[in-house]
């Protein structure tokens, strides 16, 4: 079966590619603006005449008045068309999400896409073709590329690293089947507690390099307070942008040392079960919880539901999301009884008409798993 695979690799740019990809990004984040903004204004005169269609504007538009955006991929400038109506259909399928705000050329953090058309996009061993750049860009890929490039996207990080991502569309094979079902109940203290007994560690990546990253902010903050009181601009300061680059680089490394282990967890769950029954949790009502708020953001459990989600289309396997209004803390998962709400340092209980004895969270993943076989067998 056909499927959309995303590669990730680092590139090595020229400091004459890197001027490119600069005028590029401003390029891209420059129509995205000029489209979004000319869409509020015909929204705000739309509304004396509601019978009036809306004529969004095109990419193509601005190339009169801006002749240097002809100096770029135009299909990058169409992929930040498409990007703005994806934030649009977004914004209008769920408020919470927030209306398409501009882009700044501030953010250290830059990408645009473009795609392959016959053949524009090819890799060479350790370099790397793109559309309207004559000069190979020089690559690390460390994985094999397996399918057609459909699309790719270039990205320069906050530490200045640039990137590219591969979509391709390949075959991938489904795994072989285990017969076997589990249910996971997410938490803090064990970042995915399993049905089976299994506990999975928070590793709490952020708290390891915590007391480095505070350090390293209080340094930035000083450098910040420097540059306001001589009146220079951030982008002119030197040692403040220094300063920032190391801010980044701890928080990129521990963004990493996440979706390494995320990954590694989600293939394992994968490999071993065909239906995996997990809580619809509402993440960013969670995140609400100032007390909570910091951990929940590092365990990252969206992340991890979302990797769940798409290496089950993939390899043929089967998720099914709880309602995350299911009382699985309340329920004895032997007899059924429910026992009522316990506060969160209650982490073992007895069920008062069976007498079994319960760790709070393998109980809960157990009552999950048997309420996800249930929603399965009823549709």
């Amino acid at each position: 079966m056909k499927q959309l695979k995303a590669y990730k690799f680092r590139i090595y740019p020229s400091e004459e590619q890197k001027i490119f990809f600069s005028k590029t990004f401003g390029c891209v984040r420059l129509v995205y603006n000029l489209m979004l903004n000319d869409r509020i204004k015909a929204y705000e005169e739309s509304k004396g005449n509601p019978d009036k269609k809306i004529k969004y504007p095109t990419p193509a538009k601005y190339k009169k008045d801006y002749e240097f955006l002809k100096e770029v991929d135009s299909l990058a400038l169409a992929n930040a068309q498409i990007n703005l109506d994806k934030a649009y259909k977004n914004f209008f399928r769920d408020k919470s999400i927030g209306f398409p705000k501009f882009k700044s050329k501030k953010n250290p953090v830059q990408s645009y896409t473009t795609n392959n058309q016959k053949g524009t996009v090819n890799i060479f061993e350790k370099w790397l073709k793109i559309p309207k750049l004559k000069e190979l860009i020089k690559i690390k890929v460390h994985r094999k590329i397996e399918g057609i490039i459909k699309s790719v996207t270039i990205s320069r990080n906050g530490s200045g690293k640039y990137f590219i991502s591969l979509l391709c569309e390949t075959d991938i094979q489904e795994l072989p089947k285990t017969n076997s079902s589990v249910g996971i109940d997410l938490g803090i203290k064990d970042m995915a507690i399993l049905s089976t007994g299994e506990k999975i560690k928070n590793l709490k990546f952020r708290k390891q390099l915590e007391d480095k990253l505070k350090r390293e902010q209080r340094k930035l903050s000083k450098r910040f307070l420097i540059a306001k009181k001589i009146n220079k601009k951030l982008n002119e300061a030197r040692n403040y942008q220094k300063q920032r680059i190391k801010v980044a680089k701890i928080h990129e490394k521990i963004m990493n040392m996440r979706t390494d282990f995320l990954n590694k967890l989600s293939t394992y769950i994968i490999k071993n079960h065909d239906i995996i029954c997990i809580e619809d949790l509402n993440t960013k009502g969670l995140l609400h919880n100032h007390k909570l708020s910091k951990s929940i953001a590092d365990v990252s459990w969206a992340s991890f539901v979302n990797k769940l989600e798409y290496k089950a289309k993939w390899y043929g396997k089967e998720i099914i999301k709880i309602d995350k209004l299911y009382p699985s803390s309340q329920i004895c998962s032997v007899c059924g009884h429910r026992d009522g709400k316990k506060t969160l340092d209650i982490r073992e209980w007895t069920c008062l008409i069976c007498h079994t004895h319960h760790d709070r969270d393998i109980n809960a993943a157990k009552n999950i798993l048997a309420e996800g076989l249930r929603i399965r067998q009823a549709v």
